[in-house]
């Protein structure tokens, strides 16, 4: 890719001073590894709000409000960082697969959330590590080893664990709403590889940015058409914060997070640490709900952590 194409791409290594190699790989392993894990986090308290508001906003309405405030977010940063964006072939190669991630797979997730469950909303989007494995190879070309399989296997094991799909459910009337979901979880992994790809080159906020605008051209006149046929409920303060929360914390800052985690390590490894947000998610509902937590949660969180570990330790591709 020519260089020209995304002028204001940087690298981050041209900020600091050469590192040895080893130490700057496992520098930029654990940034990754923690960003993802934070993005995850953020996400584990997404599904109850998002839950609520759907109840009051159609599903493509609240995703366009959740686009716009993250969109307004990144620009604010950018501007105080005194950058513009200048729109090239690589730019629309960014806006392409926001469409993927934020027109397709989020209306697939918000449709599902109203359609199903909050806690099938975390059990079946937790299927996003297994899609992004193949979808790595066929298109990063990143090797399937022994290790990380045996890392997938075992952390999805602890997602069942701390979920209990016991609280799952899955009758005939939250079907639709789980292949919904199911859609999202695939669609999403496709997303997460393929900001890796044109992420290579380029400063992650940028495309962060440009990917909440490609999901716009689809949010906004779906959202529309949802405003005026569906309607609306009431908006008060609670509502008001919900909307800031998803738009701000769980749009602009997870979703930076989570780009950076796509970019800085391998898919097949960052794709791990979206299996923290089930555990925050319950820890959340312990804290504030109240809810008892089994030792069965505990287990899981045990292998969901023994999962990062060994993948972490696994050759680099």
């Amino acid at each position: 890719m020519p260089r020209g194409d995304f002028p204001i791409g940087v690298r981050a290594a041209s900020f600091t001073r050469p590192a040895p190699r080893g130490r700057e790989h496992m520098s930029k392993s654990a940034l990754g590894t923690v960003s993802g894990l934070a993005a995850a986090g953020i996400w584990g308290g997404m599904y109850v709000v998002s839950k609520v508001l759907l109840d009051i906003i159609p599903p493509f309405a609240l995703i366009a409000c959740r686009l716009l405030l993250g969109s307004l977010t990144l620009a604010a940063v950018l501007a105080w960082r005194h950058r513009t964006l200048v729109w090239g072939r690589h730019m629309w190669q960014i806006f392409a697969v926001g469409i993927i991630g934020y027109g397709i797979s989020l209306g697939f997730q918000f449709v599902g959330t109203k359609l199903s469950t909050a806690a099938n909303g975390s059990l079946v989007t937790c299927a996003t590590p297994m899609f992004v494995l193949p979808i790595a190879w066929a298109i990063l070309h990143e090797r399937i080893t022994a290790v990380r399989l045996l890392a997938l296997v075992i952390s999805t094991i602890g997602v069942i664990a701390v979920l209990d799909p016991r609280d799952v459910g899955l009758n005939a009337q939250l079907f639709w709403g789980n292949v919904a979901l199911l859609a999202a979880a695939l669609t999403w992994a496709l997303y997460s590889v393929l900001v890796r790809f044109v992420s290579r080159d380029a400063d992650i906020l940028t495309v962060s940015l440009v990917a909440f605008l490609g999901g716009l051209p689809i949010a906004i006149p779906v959202g529309v058409y949802e405003l005026m046929t569906v309607g609306m409920g009431r908006i008060d303060l609670g509502v008001i914060l919900g909307l800031l929360f998803l738009g701000v914390i769980a749009t602009a800052l997870a979703m930076f997070l989570w780009n950076q985690a796509f970019a800085l390590v391998e898919a097949s490894r960052a794709s791990l640490t979206f299996f923290a947000q089930p555990v925050v998610g319950t820890l959340l509902g312990w804290h504030f709900l109240h809810e008892t937590i089994s030792p069965l949660f505990l287990l899981g969180g045990l292998l969901i952590a023994a999962g990062l570990i060994i993948v972490s330790r696994g050759p680099s591709p």
